[in-house]
């Protein structure tokens, strides 16, 4: 008789879950990525991936204008590496076919997905331009800051 009540009791103050129920729980406790990133037409892609890299070099520009740092850049196609002086690097390339933009560095790889005018990072949500400056300043060892605007 005890177990029966001890029965009766659980399962009226712990319902069960079903599993997508449980699922959609866990992922509302999850950091927010936009679930639908917009997909580009090649051309738009392709203008977007040149403005990211024009915009990245007109940052190392600025910074050895400044006498901040200096990191050279080398182009090649869609690959841009960034070489620093403690001879670490940071690479940022294209991905045509997955309309991606993918940055690595000595913290980890990270691979963006165009959302508005930003490009976001497909599993954290974090911003490309903010995430290039946190490892660059990590890789520097100074405070960088990469924007996504081009100053004359």
């Amino acid at each position: 008789m005890g177990k029966a009540i001890a029965q009766a009791t659980r399962s009226q103050t712990a319902p069960t879950l079903t599993p997508l129920l449980a699922i959609q729980r866990i992922l509302e406790t999850m950091t927010s990525v936009p679930s639908a990133f917009e997909p580009l037409a090649a051309a738009e892609y392709e203008r977007r991936t040149r403005d990211v890299f024009a915009a990245i070099e007109a940052s190392i520009d600025r910074f050895l204008d400044d006498d901040v740092i200096d990191i050279d850049a080398s182009r090649t196609g869609g690959l841009l590496e960034l070489s620093f002086p403690n001879g670490s690097t940071i690479v940022v390339n294209t991905q045509p076919p997955l309309q991606e933009v993918w940055l690595a560095a000595q913290s980890g790889g990270f691979h963006f997905k165009a959302s508005g005018d930003r490009w976001l990072d497909t599993r954290g949500g974090g911003e490309f331009f903010a995430m290039l400056s946190a490892c660059a300043s990590e890789q520097g060892a100074k405070a960088l800051v990469f924007s996504a605007a081009v100053s004359s």
